[in-house]
């Protein structure tokens, strides 16, 4: 009884010892980063929602808030990103046997401007493109929020990953 009673014991202030650390980034931040600065997205692209850059400098500006500690500044950040939403298509994929497109491709692509004032060398412009396949069955009207949304989860966090992750 005491033996099974120190084995308990044991096994409890072994589980209770260990700790697991993990990140979700590819590297820790630079701690001489404080602020970050996301400007209003515009929209460029011919097609698309009227809000789609205010849905996407949102969804952008969340990503960095949940994931870091830097602090949201309206300009001049230590980070600053800024840019428009360059491209909105929709395309058919893949055709059926009548000659009518089974799936569609919805493709947007973001171009970004990054400045890190810590670190020049770091500074680009580059555009980030994603997509998100649909049956052409489905109205666009429909699910175009949801494809949107799913699209700039992907984009957010490329974005994250190219400017602090050191992927």
């Amino acid at each position: 009884m005491i033996k099974n009673g120190l084995l308990y014991c044991a096994l409890f202030l072994s589980l209770v010892s260990c700790k697991i650390n993990y990140s979700a980034q590819g590297g820790p931040i630079d701690p001489n980063l404080k602020t970050i600065s996301i400007d209003q997205f515009t929209n460029q692209a011919s097609l698309g929602p009227s809000t789609i850059g205010f849905t996407f400098t949102e969804k952008l500006r969340d990503l960095f808030q949940s994931q870091t500690k830097l602090e949201l500044i309206s300009s001049n950040g230590d980070l600053s990103y800024e840019g428009t939403i360059s491209s909105y298509t929709i395309q058919p994929i893949s055709v059926q046997g009548n000659q009518t497109a089974a799936q569609n491709r919805l493709t947007i692509a973001v171009k970004v401007t990054f400045v890190n004032q810590i670190d020049e060398k770091k500074n680009f412009d580059q555009s980030f493109t994603r997509f998100a396949d649909y049956a052409s069955s489905s109205d666009i009207g429909s699910i175009q929020d949801r494809l949107i949304e799913e699209i700039f989860d992907q984009i957010t966090q490329d974005i994250f990953d190219k400017t602090l992750g050191d992927w």
